[in-house]
């Protein structure tokens, strides 16, 4: 019995470590989500309020309208990650932010929502199987919080592009 009882102490000592690591895939989710998020919001506090109409060719959205596009479909990724409604649409801001202060707004506010999800994820919940939308079929769902980091990371692409044309410094780079 006392054999018995020693040998659940080293596997239940040997198998610490592993619980102790917590959630390293929803940590990593969460980390990356942070370093994007802060760019959004640096490059829309930033932006003078005159060139949020500015966009380098015709065929391009301004700023204002990379920034109102980012809002709304952070409220879609983030939304569906969790299996929710979304409570904005895509392209609501887009059409109906107009202004600075409008903008960020919208998007202060879908961060904040995106933020939500991204502080509930765990490896665990992160695995469960939802739907994407725009018929990207099923996925597990921390599939639509990456696809959101990484969609907001193409976008501030776009923003430093615009940054730099204007002679100005984009936000990662005032940091480094």
């Amino acid at each position: 019995m006392k054999r018995m009882i020693g040998m659940a102490a080293v596997l239940v000592l040997a198998a610490a470590p592993a619980f102790a690591q917590g959630n390293p895939t929803s940590d990593a989710v969460r980390k990356a989500w942070g370093s994007v998020k802060q760019n959004i919001s640096e490059s829309a506090e930033q932006m003078p309020e005159a060139n949020y109409g500015f966009k380098p060719v015709d065929s391009v959205r301004t700023f204002g309208e990379i920034l109102a596009h980012v809002a709304g479909a952070n409220y879609v990724f983030c939304g569906t990650a969790v299996s929710e409604k979304a409570p904005h649409t895509e392209d609501e801001f887009e059409k109906n932010a107009k202004t600075k202060a409008d903008i960020v707004k919208a998007l202060s506010e879908s961060i904040a929502y995106c933020d939500a999800k991204y502080t509930a994820l765990t490896d665990a919940s992160g695995a469960k199987m939802i739907d994407m939308p725009y018929d990207m079929g099923r996925t597990a769902g921390v599939y639509a919080l990456m696809l959101n980091t990484s969609h907001n990371a193409e976008h501030y692409g776009n923003l430093v592009t615009y940054f730099r044309i204007k002679g100005m410094v984009p936000p990662s780079s005032k940091r480094n």
